[in-house]
């Protein structure tokens, strides 16, 4: 009989795991609050104080600015809309450009053709996963405009090196914090480097209001752009000077007073969830060692403070003697959680295949704003197909409220696939 789950074997993990998000009393009196009060969404479309929000959406603001030590931070109903926004808030023209990561989730390029610029994708390094300043520099053009400056799984990208480049180049860097809140690097707090930072509370994040997010900077004019793009901003222009409400379309961006209820009790526990998560993570990687060289922990740098969204690996194929997918196949017949790589690179979405964004114009890839072609071949990005396609492992085993056993069943179900894997080979 088979010892491998995949193979008709017992599976080292029958049981479920526990759910994620830590929601509790706290919550429920907040968002009681709201519902007592009648008034589920304080914005007004209109001048004063409610174009601003409602007390709750203010009070979540005031966390954050405390907690990140800026001066502006604009709740907004998700963190795809907090990245809109931001790049809504540089003031682009059609055409222009700006560099970003392959490897994320899709909404960091998409927010990019929703104002009508154009991502431009710089390859990652292989040992973070994060934007290779190497290939940044390759990308510059006399279009570009900005950087947006993505901290995959939670590791800081390199902030240094970004921002070097962004004052020589005259850049503007938005940094895509969301899968890392409380994340640091050499001792700043990630999203407070560059000129606007993005953050997420949707279902999967470390705190979570369902769906929502926000955007903290230290900049009076991108912070009073940023809050004309979340709340129909056309409507109040009167009062600013047209450098302010140039390229401004307002939308409708706004949290209600329920999902910041539910935030103000979750931001509380923000430092207990991503302590877990990191003490999980540690427990991991050194259990982890004993797989040497077939699986790589990650890299964390001493000046970096990884908060893990995700534990990602890197797998040896050649020296495991087994292929990347039917390895991950098999311990997820285990019971276990892992992945073989995380999304696709951006630039293989028949958006960029295809040059579809608006009809079948090409707009904003192809028309008269444009003085060069446009184009997204496979082979774009090496590093980041390789990864992909070849040696990245993803699991979300170090999430709260997981424990040490939970990452023991883990360890368990990769030692028993690698030392079964002739099972897998002889299979027909």
């Amino acid at each position: 009989m088979a010892n491998l789950a995949l193979l008709g074997g017992n599976k080292v993990r029958n049981k479920e795991f526990a759910p994620q998000q830590d929601f509790g009393e706290e919550e429920k009196c907040l968002v009681m609050e709201v519902i007592d009060s009648k008034v589920l969404s304080g914005f007004l479309a209109s001048p004063g104080e409610k174009f601003m929000g409602g007390e709750k959406v203010r009070t979540l603001e005031d966390l954050f600015k405390q907690y990140y030590r800026v001066k502006h931070a604009l709740a907004v109903n998700s963190a795809t809309a907090g990245l809109h926004a931001a790049v809504a808030a540089i003031n682009l023209n059609p055409g222009d450009e700006i560099i970003v990561t392959p490897y994320t989730m899709c909404a960091s390029a998409t927010a990019v053709v929703m104002h009508n610029a154009i991502p431009v994708f710089a390859d990652i390094d292989e040992h973070t996963f994060n934007i290779d300043p190497k290939a940044i520099k390759e990308c510059i053009t006399p279009q570009t405009r900005a950087i947006i400056a993505v901290h995959l799984f939670g590791c800081p990208a390199p902030m240094d090196e970004i921002m070097r480049i962004a004052r020589e180049h005259n850049l503007k860097v938005i940094e895509d914090a969301a899968q890392a809140p409380a994340s640091t690097y050499k001792g700043r707090h990630i999203g407070t480097i560059g000129d606007m930072g993005v953050f997420s509370f949707n279902q999967n994040k470390t705190i979570s209001t369902g769906e929502g997010g926000i955007v903290i900077t230290n900049d009076d004019e991108l912070a009073k752009r940023v809050s004309l793009v979340r709340n129909h901003g056309e409507v109040v222009v009167e009062q600013y000077p047209v450098q302010t409400i140039a390229g401004i379309i307002g939308y409708n961006y706004r949290m209600t007073e329920l999902e910041a209820a539910v935030g103000i009790a979750q931001f509380k526990k923000l430092d207990k969830l991503t302590s877990h998560r990191i003490r999980l993570a540690e427990y991991l990687t050194k259990q982890l060692q004993q797989f040497r060289p077939v699986i790589t922990t990650p890299l964390v740098e001493g000046h970096s403070k990884h908060v893990y969204f995700v534990y990602p690996m890197k797998f040896n194929a050649a020296q495991a003697g087994i292929s990347r997918n039917k390895f991950a196949e098999a311990v997820r017949a285990e019971g276990l959680p892992l992945s073989a790589g995380y999304v696709r690179p951006i630039y293989w979405e028949p958006m960029y295949q295809q040059l579809l964004a608006y009809g079948d114009s090409g707009f904003p890839f192809r028309g008269p704003h444009m003085n060069k072609d446009i184009f997204y071949p496979k082979g774009l990005a090496p590093v980041c197909e390789r990864m992909h396609m070849e040696e990245l492992l993803t699991t979300p085993i170090c999430r709260y409220p997981l424990t040490q056993e939970d990452i023991d069943d883990f360890v368990a179900g990769i030692r028993k696939v690698l030392n079964n894997k002739k099972e897998v080979l002889a299979e027909k």
